[in-house]
């Protein structure tokens, strides 16, 4: 089986970058082919099945939205990361309709204490859709959303004063929150929003009708949860939409179950520490999206998780939240299977980089586990899928 995995490999396609490979069978424990599956990889989005484990594991069944008190007639509350707020997509209101109950409400918004942008994000993405800032609590997103009907339309409509009816090279302005918007396109915009205590503030007011206050610390020991939506539809979105801003703020959430401090890397420290201590290869793991070019992982480690999952959650929920080949998320257009899926998966893509992780349901419908690692190609992203998959086809046939 080497023999053939390995004339698979198409030296033309795969012999000028680096490529690493891992198929596990995790029902006899054999590892099925690995090459260079101990070596370090930039691993993009596939750092999101990382995150995915740590949200499966930290986060309850419906997600922590606010933590709050009550002292005297006032309401106090701190966020928890949580991205659902008033999500463009995800739509979660129950903060809102919360509030709406109290007259007197005050925010700490002191708990964050991360850096909006992850280490070693790329500046010029500050306007991209796929880079929103991280924050404490989040809300809509932490984008705009701009499109035209009959008239324009601003979400929210706290900005709609903020928006320029002109051609720009960019979207927004760094260093504030004007937006441009082409009268001539026909496109839905979704730009991030500069983040601040006041913006903050001002979306919440706007959102439930009245005045909230800003306090820099809870005055209670003892807090409240309030919970929002069911996770596991957060977790699906972020997976197979491959969501950098879900991807993020999930591992803030998770760092409030920790702490009543939010930052990415007391959720990491936990995960490597306790869940993650038997790696043999410990990433360098910094930000929950794998926007960041600093990560490195061994698709050794990534096979090592995509195993942990299997064996610890249902199969039917597992599944569900990855990506289907030709069918959903972002392998939609690859890796059909016929009738049903037979890869499920998450890919991971930056510059010159194109990675797979998940598993792969064979004719004999046996499970394996694979990563299948490649950084540093000058080929087309679609050269490098077609030779992947034809290794796929083969180990879904004969195996």
């Amino acid at each position: 089986m080497d023999k053939t995995i390995s004339t698979a490999l198409n030296p033309e396609t795969f012999g000028n970058h680096f490529s690493g490979i891992m198929i596990y069978d995790p029902i006899s424990g054999d590892t099925v082919y690995q090459d260079n599956s101990e070596k370090y990889f930039t691993p993009a989005s596939n750092t999101k099945i990382f995150t995915l484990y740590t949200s499966l594991l930290l986060l309850a069944k419906d997600i922590p939205v606010i933590k709050y008190c009550n002292v005297n007639d006032t309401l106090f509350l701190e966020g928890t990361g949580n991205p659902s707020l008033l999500h463009p997509f995800l739509k979660d209101s129950s903060v809102i309709r919360f509030l709406k109950g109290y007259k007197n409400i005050s925010i700490n918004l002191n708990n964050f204490t991360d850096t909006r942008f992850g280490p070693g994000w790329a500046w010029e993405d500050y306007d991209g859709y796929y880079a929103a800032e991280r924050s404490g609590l989040p809300i809509f997103g932490n984008v705009v959303t701009i499109y035209k009907t009959d008239s324009l339309q601003v979400i929210p409509g706290y900005f709609r004063s903020n928006v320029s009816l002109l051609k720009n090279t960019r979207n927004r302005k760094i260093d504030s929150n004007s937006f441009y918007y082409d009268p001539a396109i026909k496109d839905t915009l979704e730009i991030p929003f500069k983040t601040d205590s006041l913006v903050i503030q001002g979306l919440l007011e706007a959102a439930i009708g009245r005045e909230i206050s800003l306090v820099s610390k809870m005055p209670c020991k003892e807090k409240k949860i309030l919970s929002g939506i069911n996770t596991d539809s957060i977790n699906k979105r972020m997976m197979q939409e491959s969501d950098n801003f879900l991807a993020e703020q999930l591992l803030l959430t998770a760092s409030s179950t920790l702490s009543d401090t939010l930052n990415t890397q007391i959720a990491i420290e936990y995960m490597l520490k306790t869940h993650l201590k038997e790696l043999k290869q410990s990433p360098r793991w910094v930000d929950g999206s794998g926007l960041s070019r600093y990560n490195l992982f061994s698709p050794e480690s990534m096979v090592y998780v995509l195993n942990a999952m299997y064996k610890e959650i249902p199969k039917e929920r597992l599944f569900n939240l990855f990506a289907q080949g030709g069918e959903s998320g972002t392998i939609a257009n690859w890796y059909p299977g016929n009738p049903q899926p037979y890869i499920y998966a998450k890919t991971g893509s930056l510059g010159n980089n194109h990675n797979i992780s998940g598993y792969l349901i064979t004719k004999s419908e046996k499970t394996l586990i694979f990563s299948f690692m490649n950084n540093h190609f000058k080929n087309s992203v679609s050269e490098i899928k077609k030779q992947m998959q034809s290794v796929f086809e083969w180990l879904r046939d004969n195996y």
